[in-house]
């Protein structure tokens, strides 16, 4: 899972099939894998968005 996960966040250009496989193999449900690709993707999304706003961090 933090393959497939490193790899979608970094390179997602580079995913296929086989990456889904390798984590059907290591027994995640389609379920399981959809819900993976959906918090890594909206992470992803949400840091690009505040990047690109200029959003800085807050100091707690």
């Amino acid at each position: 899972m933090l393959d497939y996960s490193y790899k979608l966040t970094l390179y997602p250009w580079d995913m296929d099939k086989s990456d889904v496989k390798k984590l059907q193999k290591t027994g995640f449900s389609d379920r399981e894998i959809l819900d993976i690709n959906l918090v890594v993707s909206y992470y992803a999304y949400v840091n690009r968005l505040a990047d690109g706003l200029g959003v800085e961090l807050e100091n707690i």
